[in-house]
């Protein structure tokens, strides 16, 4: 693979480059946003193009991905794994309505990756193609977002009389012992939207800064993610993940900040939350470790984002030689902190309380790299969206347990739209 790497001396470089991305079928840009991240492989990384691609056609995705890796092994591969890949993995079934269809998994080896690095770009190419000619040309693309501001507000799948009929029933579910933590999620869509991809990225990026935000585009279908959390990763032979379970809003000063933060970190129901899926995570991840390598080495520690505090641990593992990177991954599918515990129970009693399919939402975006690290997000605080049926969605969603009340959960709910809302210059419905 031809490279060269230039000093990005173009102001907005990255931006340019994300406009002239989206000229192609099919591009990805994975941008950190310089967060200081002890685990952080790349600052951004964009890919355009398609030289080689896998979509799934519903039937071992996980084992057919693996394939089609194993003819790249030293190339860039991107792509997502949709939360309905659950029904493969376990005895699942999804007959809610979707409208954005998605399929459950792709993955493509492109053409072209640049790779962001302190103040300088370096352009991978497949072709003899001249990289100071893709360099210039990105320059000279001209800097045009448009401004998005939607005339309607986002409509509710789930009313909020629906949303608290659910949270009952599944309360009751918990205090019968079937489960004891649940994510119910709720959609909030927009029919007939015509918007400009790229520009609402960049806006949700600018309201919402994330170390993993994420622009994806697959034909007609749109990724715009602004998400916080990392779901699992590999560097060398260790493998990581980390939750977030526990959310709480910003204050408006820094002193009211600092005693957010600090009641955050003291509140028994959001530790609880935090401390369950902790244990999930770990019993996912011992399926592909070496005996006694699980750790939950960092938990849980206050993570501040433009829009929220967040409890975030961390838990590592050494991977089991004998295990490939897509068994480890469905081995983990799909996050715990998106479904609740134990997870086969909460992942079919969530198919029986929500009213839309989710999709790409909770399920994963990231990079296998030609060094053999992987690194994939969870896709949560992000919109969805068809381009030939002009169909914008984004879910939320928030973890029930025993001590949870209602309101407050859905309140959180409505928080964790913000800066989707923001960005779109618009509101929910009444």
């Amino acid at each position: 693979m031809p490279t060269a790497t230039l000093a990005i001396e173009a102001e907005d470089f990255l931006a340019k480059a994300l406009l002239w991305a989206d000229s192609f079928e099919t591009a990805c840009l994975l941008h950190s946003n310089e967060f200081g991240d002890p685990y952080a492989n790349i600052q951004s990384l964009l890919a355009v193009g398609v030289h080689r691609e896998i979509v799934a056609d519903g039937d071992n995705t996980f084992e057919k991905i693996e394939a089609f890796k194993t003819k790249h092994p030293q190339e860039w591969m991107l792509g997502f794994f949709g939360y309905d890949l659950k029904n493969e993995i376990e005895d699942l079934h999804t007959a809610l309505p979707d409208e954005l269809e998605f399929p459950d998994a792709y993955f493509f080896v492109p053409e072209i990756v640049f790779r962001f690095q302190h103040g300088k770009v370096t352009i991978d190419t497949l072709e003899a193609v001249n990289a100071q000619d893709i360099y210039d040309r990105i320059c000279s693309t001209s800097l045009l977002f448009d401004s998005t501001n939607l005339a309607k507000p986002f409509r509710k799948r789930m009313s909020k009389e629906a949303y608290m009929q659910s949270f009952q029933q599944l309360k009751q579910h918990i205090q019968r012992g079937d489960i004891y933590e649940v994510n119910l999620c709720q959609e909030f869509y927009q029919e007939n939207c015509a918007i400009h991809p790229p520009s609402i990225y960049w806006e949700l990026n600018t309201v919402s800064p994330t170390p993993f935000s994420t622009f994806f585009k697959f034909r007609e279908h749109y990724i715009l993610s602004a998400s916080p959390e990392r779901f699992i990763a590999k560097r060398g032979t260790t493998l990581l993940s980390q939750p977030i379970k526990g959310t709480a809003k910003r204050g408006n000063t820094e002193n009211e900040d600092q005693e957010i933060i600090q009641r955050l970190k003291s509140d028994p129901k959001e530790i609880a939350e935090n401390v369950m899926i902790v244990d999930l995570v770990r019993n996912d991840l011992t399926r592909s470790a070496k005996a006694g390598s699980v750790a939950a080495e960092r938990q849980p520690q206050v993570h501040t984002f433009r829009q929220v505090h967040q409890l975030i641990s961390t838990i590592t593992c050494e991977i089991d030689p004998n295990v490939t990177d897509l068994e480890a991954i469905k081995r983990i599918f799909p996050a715990g902190s998106m479904t609740g515990a134990p997870k086969l129970r909460a992942m079919q009693l969530c198919e029986r309380y929500e009213k839309s399919k989710r999709g790409v939402y909770a399920g994963a975006v990231g990079y296998f790299a030609p060094d053999g690290a992987f690194d994939f997000n969870v896709v949560i605080r992000t919109l969805l969206y068809n381009s030939r049926k002009q169909y914008l969605s984004f879910h939320t969603g928030g973890a029930i347990t025993i001590d949870a009340e209602a309101e407050k959960e859905y309140s959180e709910c409505l928080l964790k739209a913000n800066a989707i809302l923001m960005a779109l210059h618009t509101q929910l419905e009444d």
